[in-house]
């Protein structure tokens, strides 16, 4: 599987962005597909995740009610809508996908194929 991600950008804050996630190879397998994102000197950070088949979603309590994730199952592209942003809402956001079905789709290790990234500036 091969994920591209885009749509990041600079933002003041209260803005919003949409990033997008495109998969290709052999998106069939996906269990879940997740954003995670990383700020300068932290660990990588859950951000959101959602069930391909069914579309559960499960979100940080830090973006819960200003995210949405969402994805076309036509397109194989899963979106990060984030609205009211924050300067703590900069970083590197990824996206990723699990293919063994994961119990802890929340955890980095749930997941075997990695995005390139994406910069997300929130200016205060």
């Amino acid at each position: 599987v091969q994920l591209q991600a885009y749509g990041g950008g600079l933002v003041q804050a209260g803005g919003a962005l949409r990033l997008s996630c495109a998969a290709s190879g052999r998106t069939l397998n996906m269990y879940h597909m997740g954003w995670f994102r990383q700020a300068p000197g932290k660990e990588r950070e859950f951000v959101a995740t959602i069930r391909w088949s069914g579309g559960s979603t499960y979100y940080a309590d830090s973006v819960k009610g200003r995210f949405t994730i969402s994805r076309d199952n036509a397109k194989n592209t899963v979106y990060l809508q984030m609205n009211s942003l924050k300067p703590e809402d900069t970083a590197i956001y990824y996206c990723a996908a699990d293919i063994t079905g994961s119990w802890y789709p929340k955890l980095p290790e749930a997941y075997e194929y990695w995005g390139q990234g994406t910069q997300v500036t929130v200016s205060s």
